[in-house]
């Protein structure tokens, strides 16, 4: 009766573990690129570090890629999570 409670234990806590949400860290790249006029600088990355679910992470880093144009040069921010 012993051993059935300790495996009942181990198994309690394998399956604790897994079903709760890890947070881990996960790189973000983001790829800035410039359009529109002669002599703009190459594409650049940026990488940051995001701890959090991967789920979440993944929004955070989503939530930078972005578009703009000013004074007719078009920055295009795209982000992915690694």
């Amino acid at each position: 009766m012993m051993l059935r409670s300790g495996l009942f234990i181990v198994a309690a806590l394998f399956a604790m573990a897994f079903m709760s949400s890890c947070t881990r860290e996960y790189i973000c790249e983001c790829e800035i690129s410039y359009s529109g006029k002669p002599g703009l600088p190459d594409t650049s990355l940026n990488r940051y570090t995001i701890e959090d679910t991967k789920k979440n992470a993944e929004s955070l880093c989503k939530e930078n890629s972005s578009e703009s144009v000013k004074d007719g040069i078009k920055t295009v921010e795209n982000c992915y999570l690694f």
